[in-house]
């Protein structure tokens, strides 16, 4: 007879002055949740009113993405992120997100894919050509700007070089700004005059702006160009035949512009301080490199030849996951390693943390991109120790794009230039939405040929 769930709490942190965990975990998000970690499996915690579980265990975490993932709906950073992407792919629930995954789905299908990567690599090339050796560079705002450009082209056929800069900045202050979406009762201070919910406001409208006007240039030229935009303005509902609004376009539009640029940009920012700070790492990248290119640009048919280009950015989404951290709401009551978790409850898993326990994985916070010439991201993935991508019916849809993006802008950038961090370049991490560098990343430009 399995034994009934305990009804206490799983151990916790000593709680603030006020609002339970909320300020230990917005001073020190992924510090918390290591302490967290180190009481156990299962830990608790309290946002304010909200009851709140971290789960660090790979057969919960399958639990609550696969398994039993009907049970569960996305966290309340999600539920908030509605005010700005509307009901779009991140954000829907049940049904809806699966007609619209089923929509979407064939604008990554792997022969899109293969278009893509041109653009993918003219767009880098063009970046590393516009660099001067010696020069210091905002490397974090240069790897935003050119994911942006290329999801831009690839998903809309849109050239945003005009706009890039004015969106990559309303893009900041909303990623920057979510933080106080997720205060408690944000619901109604957003409803008031304050300098917050004006920055919030102005920075929505423009990118609203931006992107009504490549859908309605788009409806003017009645041009298919076969991209992710023509397929959803030409959508139709499978049971009344009706099609998509502006404005849920709209919502879809603006998910993938943010989910298809921020990730990969934090990912690649990343890799370059990692780099930067593992010259021997870099000179057996740089190898790889020349062999496989001997100086030409890299195509989409050289992937299977950069092994080593690809174990670089899987160890670098290891130590530093652009998905952070993923939350759920339980729809219904449910058990975790023994312990009771009532309806409406909140749980959270953590690709960061579990990407670096030590039950895991040998020396843990050293990058070493060789460890997956042994292991594979998918074996990985099977055993739910690695889940940069998430995992279950809500894996993100553009995997598939966004590891052929990392791959193809590290080999196209790195055949030309090394990256070294300035000297008074400091590193800490800003996990928002996704896990950003607190104090950006300036470094220089060295070419290699010098």
């Amino acid at each position: 007879m399995k034994p009934t769930a305990k009804i206490e709490l799983p151990p916790a942190l000593k709680t603030d002055l006020f609002g339970g965990h909320f300020r230990s975990f917005r001073n020190d998000a992924t510090g918390f949740l290591t302490k967290l970690a180190e009481l156990g499996d299962v830990s608790s915690f309290r946002m304010g009113p909200q009851q709140g579980y971290f789960l660090n265990d790979p057969e919960m975490i399958r639990d609550l993405l696969v398994v039993n993932a009907h049970k569960f709906k996305k966290g309340r950073a999600l539920q908030r992120a509605k005010n700005l992407l509307g009901e779009g792919l991140l954000t829907s629930e049940g049904e809806a997100h699966l007609r619209q995954r089923r929509m979407i789905q064939p604008a990554f299908h792997r022969a899109r894919i293969a278009e893509y990567a041109e653009s993918m690599v003219e767009y880098a090339d063009k970046m590393a050509n516009d660099w001067s050796d010696g020069e210091v560079r905002d490397i974090d705002k240069d790897m935003m700007h050119l994911t942006l450009q290329i999801v831009a082209k690839t998903l809309f056929s849109a050239n945003v070089d005009d706009d890039a800069d004015e969106i990559g900045a309303s893009m900041t202050a909303l990623v920057e700004l979510f933080n106080y979406l997720l205060l408690p009762f944000s619901e109604w201070l957003q409803k008031l005059p304050l300098p917050q919910s004006r920055r919030f406001k102005n920075a929505k409208n423009t990118l609203n702006a931006i992107i009504y006007g490549i859908i309605n240039e788009r409806r003017r030229s009645g041009e298919d160009t076969g991209d992710l935009l023509s397929m959803l303005l030409t959508a139709q509902d499978e049971t009344d035949g009706t099609g998509m609004t502006d404005e849920q376009i709209r919502d879809e539009a603006l998910t993938l512009f943010l989910a298809g640029h921020e990730t990969t940009a934090n990912a690649m920012t990343w890799t370059w301080c990692l780099l930067s700070r593992n010259p021997d790492k870099e000179s057996k990248l740089h190898e790889e490199l020349d062999t496989v290119l001997d100086g030409r640009l890299p195509t989409i048919d050289d992937l299977p030849n950069l092994k080593y280009t690809e174990s670089i950015l899987a160890e670098s989404m290891r130590l530093f996951p652009p998905a952070w951290a993923i939350g759920r709401l339980s729809l219904e009551d449910h058990e975790f390693g023994g312990f009771a978790m009532p309806k409406r409850s909140l749980i959270l898993i953590s690709p960061y943390i579990m990407h670096r326990d030590p039950r895991f994985w040998d020396r843990v916070e050293e990058f070493i991109p060789e460890r997956w010439e042994t292991l594979s991201v998918k074996e990985a993935g099977q055993r739910n120790i690695y889940f940069p991508f998430g995992g279950g019916v809500r894996r993100c849809i553009g995997e598939s794009f966004a590891w052929t993006e990392g791959i193809l802008l590290l080999a196209t950038i790195a055949r030309k230039w090394k990256l070294r961090m300035v000297p008074e370049q400091e590193i800490a991490l800003q996990p928002m939405i996704t896990l950003r560098p607190k104090y950006g990343m300036r470094m220089q430009c060295q070419n290699r040929e010098r």
